[in-house]
C-alpha cells in the first residue's frame, strides 16, 4: 500500500486539535508556576500579575499552539503531496 496523497485540510484539522491539547497542558504547567511565583513573591507593586499571567497561559497557549500546528501541518501536507507525486509516496505494509 502506498500513500500517494493526503488531504491537507483534514491533516491540519487533526494536528491543530492535537496541538491545542498540548498547548492546554503546557499552559496549565506555566499557570501553576506563575501562581506559585505570585504566592511566594514579596513584590506588591503589581498584585495578581502572576495570577493573570497564569490564567492568560491557559487561554492563550492552546489557541496559539492550535493555530500554529494547523498552519504548519497544512503547509507540510501540501509539500508532501508535491513530493509524493514526484517520488512516489510513502510505502506502508499492512496486515
Amino acid at each position: 500500500m502506498v500513500i500517494k496523497r493526503v488531504g491537507p485540510l483534514s491533516c491540519a484539522k487533526i494536528a491543530g486539535a492535537l496541538y491545542a491539547i498540548l498547548g492546554f497542558f503546557g499552559g496549565a504547567f506555566i499557570s501553576l508556576l506563575a501562581m506559585a511565583g505570585a504566592f511566594v513573591s514579596q513584590d506588591a507593586t503589581v498584585p495578581f500579575a502572576g495570577a493573570l499571567f497564569g490564567v492568560g497561559a491557559i487561554v492563550l497557549l492552546p489557541v496559539f499552539y492550535g493555530c500554529l500546528g494547523f498552519v504548519a501541518t497544512l503547509i507540510m501536507a501540501w509539500i508532501y503531496n508535491i513530493l509524493a507525486s514526484a517520488v512516489g509516496g510513502v510505502e506502508i505494509d499492512v496486515q
